[in-house]
């Protein structure tokens, strides 16, 4: 016994610290039944959707059952989210009551009973029209990389062989899977629980149940290791489990860590539903860490959410997060009207219509187009029809914002000021795409005294570079619509290839954007804050996005990154021009 109060003394040490962690106000609620949801089927993540209410398990007819339903469902289960709805007894028939009929989810809800519904028990319905669902078990992200955690700060390595024997523990934990076919008993030692005040452990405490999804229960065992060694690995399969034990247990650091491994798993799924899946479950988990590297991610590659089937689940939580940020690569600001426009008819009355136009409120008029300004005032969508007023301010605004000087309206708008930044726009007028089908011009090779090389044949040495150059206006607005900014874009690979323009370079790939021309005329009105795009080649999703600096971007590599690049060494480039008021 005193060999193991040796081994647990730097942990009460490190009791003071995690007390000023910010708790998320949540205390593991002891096991309930009412309320609960299975999946009857041959597969944990698949099949008819049963609650248990008054006693006894019961169905759900199939009347109003969609996705937000669905995803409602496999979150409560513990997975990441839906994939599909499988109505009218797909999964056989159940037997006894049917609990619930006609429901109504807005998809946030963070059990199924908490959505509307005729009342427990009251339906017209068949077991025929039992409702079923098919959730998302994160398969979607195929990789099984594993990262490596380590907060032990010098703990001794003897803390996990302390676990690993279970010598001299006073108290079990039952982790529980939520279809109750499985639980584990693991003895631990409670001086190491009440390091952790979510858990409310006392010196009468003697065992604590945890209710996980099954497809988290193998990972429960390493968790609790973690509690003595701060050491884990983690690893696209295990992550959501550490993430939803480490919220359980208060162990925030854990969280964040296991956040930002799940932002270098997000490029993997390209069908948006892990990301759209992560950030809800990052609202519902308080973490903040996670709900950023989500947003910023799907920022990134709003122009391809918008396309995808996942456009019309995206909760009103997240479209007002996403609308107000001015990080979002989009063709323009009028195809991200357009998309908003749709998203609001395919949610038809589940968006109330004070959020319709807190969500307009977030468009940004003064940077469309005057040609399309000029279009939109003839439209007759939802939202013109519904908030016309609103709708045709943010038209004449946008109108005055083309034909006035901005130092003139300059006085007007201290309080809008984010109306007039731009987006990462990728309309053809404002960017250009390099990559290896770019064309590519031989450029002659200088040593460092400027002398031209040659070959041992005496022909001059050439290197091939791509050099793209476009024109854009100096500003969106119709002002500056004929007043033409040429730009060249480069990517240097090699040190050779930055001498040759008399550029320093400390590590590769590095991009160089440069204006050429008279900007005198502009310069004391505008400036650029210019964007590169990296994409893996061969694929469209964007995992990074990199500012300029004295014309220059930098391409991160796996050490400036923090984590891996899904792609180090096999880049494709988009430069964009954003000009902004100043």
């Amino acid at each position: 016994m005193r060999r193991i109060m040796y081994l647990l003394l730097p942990l009460l040490f490190l009791h003071v610290s995690a007390q000023r962690w910010t708790p998320f106000g949540y205390s593991p609620k002891q096991p309930t039944q009412e309320g609960r949801v299975r999946l009857v089927g041959k597969v944990p993540s698949s099949g008819r959707v049963e609650v248990y209410h008054d006693g006894q398990w019961g169905t759900v007819c199939d009347d109003g059952w969609d996705v937000a339903e669905a995803q409602v469902v496999c979150r409560q289960m513990g997975f990441p989210g839906a994939i599909s709805v499988t109505p009218g007894g797909q999964y056989g028939e159940g037997s006894g009551k049917i609990w619930l009929d006609d429901m109504t989810c807005k998809g946030s809800e963070s059990s199924l009973s908490e959505c509307s519904f005729k009342g427990w028990g009251v339906s017209d319905c068949t077991h025929k029209e039992d409702a079923g669902v098919t959730c998302d078990t994160g398969a979607n992200i195929t990789s099984n990389r594993q990262f490596s955690v380590d907060n032990s700060l010098g703990l001794s390595d003897d803390l996990g062989l302390l676990f690993d024997s279970g010598d001299g523990c006073d108290f079990s934990i039952n982790v529980r899977d939520l279809s109750e076919e499985a639980e584990l008993t693991v003895c631990v030692h409670s001086m190491i629980l009440r390091i952790y005040p979510e858990l409310n452990i006392t010196n009468e405490s003697r065992n604590l149940t945890v209710d996980v999804s099954q497809t988290c229960h193998p990972h429960a065992s390493a968790f609790l290791r973690y509690l003595y060694t701060r050491k884990i690995d983690v690893s696209s399969t295990s992550a959501q489990c550490l993430h939803q034990l480490s919220f359980i247990f208060g162990v925030k650091k854990l969280m964040e860590d296991v956040g930002r491994v799940f932002t270098s798993l997000l490029p993997e799924d390209n069908t948006f539903q892990t990301q759209v899946s992560m950030y809800e479950y990052g609202v519902r988990t308080g973490d903040l860490v996670l709900q950023e590297n989500v947003l910023q991610y799907l920022s990134w590659n709003c122009e391809f959410l918008i396309s995808s089937p996942l456009w019309k689940t995206v909760s009103f939580n997240m479209m007002d997060a996403l609308l107000q940020r001015s990080d979002l690569v989009v063709k323009d600001e009028a195809s991200l009207l357009e998309a908003l426009e749709r998203w609001i008819r395919d949610k038809s009355d589940t968006i109330s219509s004070e959020q319709q136009a807190s969500l307009l409120n977030h468009i940004r008029f003064l940077l469309i187009p005057v040609d399309k300004l000029y279009e939109i005032q003839f439209s007759s969508s939802v939202l013109h029809q519904n908030h016309e007023k609103l709708y045709l301010t943010g038209l004449l605004r946008g109108f005055q914002f083309n034909a006035l000087p901005f130092s003139k309206i300059r006085n007007k708008m201290d309080n809008m000021s984010y109306d007039y930044l731009p987006r990462i726009y990728t309309a053809k007028e404002w960017s250009v795409f390099i990559n290896d089908t770019t064309p590519t011009i031989n450029y002659p090779n200088y040593n460092r005294y400027g002398q031209q090389q040659y070959d041992p044949y005496g022909r001059p040495i050439r290197t091939p570079m791509q050099v793209p150059t476009f024109s854009t206006p100096a500003h969106p607005s119709a002002l500056y619509k004929e007043q033409k900014v040429q730009w060249q874009a480069q990517v240097f690979r090699n040190a050779q290839e930055c001498s040759n323009y008399g550029v320093s370079c400390k590590s590769f790939p590095v991009a160089r954007f440069t204006a050429s021309g008279n900007q005198n005329s502009y310069t004391k009105t505008i400036r650029f804050s210019n964007r590169l795009i990296l994409t893996c080649k061969n694929q469209k999703n964007i995992f990074h996005v990199q500012e300029f600096k004295n014309s220059m971007a930098v391409i991160p590599n796996n050490s400036s990154m923090g984590l891996p690049n899904p792609c180090p060494d096999d880049y494709s480039f988009r430069f964009v021009v954003r000009p902004e008021y100043i």
